[in-house]
């Protein structure tokens, strides 16, 4: 019985179970193809936390790795597919199923990581050349690379250098080989993060 059906929903959602909610939906729906890479979506935050661990990023970082496509299993417009005329705007169906519960950190990290993307296809000659086929074709969809002023705009985020840094993570957890912890290994690093943003 998936946790929905027990009678919890995004409406009832408090700190208390905002962790098992997301245990959850990892667990349901984790093993879902993830836009036309070789890893599934659990596969892939998965790996992006595990990473920035390995890095030793702070906590709300690797949380914010590990959740940063949770939208494409919150949003009601439903999961990208390569067939995609359209965005679907996961990412902030993701910030706004997150941002009552976690710090700007997190919540600015899922928010803007597709708009790091652009800024960084726009700033970093390099960077465009090392996307995935799946993600040429999302940031396609996303309105490319941004211009000057959209690059100037994003600058003034307080956050920058985590939403990037966030968004290499991203890039980097598409591995068909990596093995990673699940997301019980996380879990109290998550409900950690919860229980310091609610307390402030």
């Amino acid at each position: 019985m998936s946790y929905e059906e027990k009678g919890a929903s995004v409406h009832t959602l408090n700190a208390t179970n905002i962790v098992a909610f997301l245990a959850d939906i990892f667990e349901r729906r984790g093993g879902e193809e993830y836009l036309g890479e070789p890893v599934t979506m659990a596969e892939h935050m998965l790996q992006g936390a595990t990473l920035a661990e390995s890095q030793g990023k702070s906590e709300t970082l690797i949380v914010a790795a590990l959740l940063h496509d949770i939208g494409h299993f919150t949003s009601e417009f439903g999961t990208f597919s390569m067939d995609d005329t359209q965005d679907r705007y996961h990412e902030e169906a993701g910030a706004k199923i997150l941002e009552e519960f976690f710090p700007p950190l997190v919540t600015d990290c899922v928010r803007y990581h597709v708009a790091a993307k652009r800024y960084l296809c726009a700033t970093n000659p390099e960077y465009f050349n090392e996307l995935s086929q799946a993600s040429v074709h999302s940031l396609n969809l996303q309105g490319g690379a941004m211009s000057e002023a959209e690059v100037m705009e994003f600058e003034k985020q307080p956050n920058l250098i985590d939403i990037v840094a966030v968004r290499y993570l991203d890039d980097a957890g598409k591995s068909a080989t990596m093995h990673t912890p699940g997301f019980s290994h996380f879990a109290p690093m998550v409900q950690r993060v919860v229980d310091q943003h609610c307390a402030g």
